[in-house]
């Protein structure tokens, strides 16, 4: 199912199941009630508890934002490493540059290709990437330098290669949700107390009324649904991309 078609069905379910609950709400209120003889208090804690509120809600999506962004830094920081141990390589004899390219690119594609499906799917990676990342290592740790040139190349790869790898490792750890259960126990529960204070103010079936009663339940509703799909930062709809294999590896001929 579509995320889009999900956000569409859950604003339209809270406006909804707001909209009957004021309208029923409403049929038992006597014709003699006073809208305004609603306790200040009750206006007090209402506006304290959608502000509260609304700073936590401003707080989840910042930090899901921030893993997002945090996840494609990884993604360019691995893309660039790889590049560098291509790039870098070209000081090296033409049977060991062909080969630690043509490793660089086996695992580039493998990426791109499999584990980001892979990621996307169960937020994890595939041994496989580390098995081509080995090969990677081994061509350049392996490989003994024969002149000064080479010898003067050979430490900075072995750190490109360990920069691919921290930086791999770092984009599996973001590729798994980082709310927590309880976050989001807390975040549902407050939505749910925060709209069901909005009855207390004794909503009537005039058209402004539903209407900004409809609209301040879909907002809520829509801003979980953004915290939801930034909390997967490979497997949703606003996510990371591989945007960086692409622009870094243009002949291997990759694509979403």
């Amino acid at each position: 199912m579509s995320e889009w078609l999900v956000l569409s069905l859950a604003m339209a379910a809270a406006c909804a199941v707001v909209l009957t609950i004021a309208f029923f709400n409403h049929r038992r209120i006597s014709e003699d009630d006073d809208p305004n003889e609603t306790p200040d208090v009750i206006e007090y804690m209402t506006m304290m508890i959608g502000v509260i509120y609304a700073i936590v809600l401003g707080l989840a999506i910042a930090g899901v934002w921030e893993g997002r962004g945090a996840a494609q830094e990884y993604v360019r920081q691995e893309s660039q490493a790889l590049h560098e141990i291509s790039v870098r390589s070209e000081v090296y004899p033409a049977d060991v540059r062909k080969t630690i390219r043509s490793d660089v690119d086996a695992y580039v594609t493998y990426v791109v290709d499999t584990e980001w499906k892979e990621m996307a799917d169960h937020g994890k990676l595939n041994d496989r990437s580390g098995q081509l990342l080995e090969r990677i290592r081994r061509d350049v740790t392996d490989y003994e330098p024969k002149t000064d040139h080479e010898g003067q190349a050979y430490q900075p790869l072995v750190d490109q290669v360990a920069a691919v790898d921290d930086a791999r490792n770092a984009r599996g750890q973001s590729a798994q949700a980082t709310m927590p259960g309880v976050v989001w126990f807390g975040l549902i529960v407050g939505a749910l107390v925060t709209v069901g204070l909005i009855f207390t103010l004794q909503i009537r079936r005039s058209f402004r009324e539903l209407l900004l009663a409809g609209l301040f339940s879909a907002l809520i509703a829509f801003l979980l649904f953004l915290i939801w799909d930034f909390d997967a930062p490979f497997g949703r709809g606003v996510a990371a991309t591989a945007e960086p294999f692409f622009a870094q590896f243009p002949h291997l001929g990759l694509s979403d």
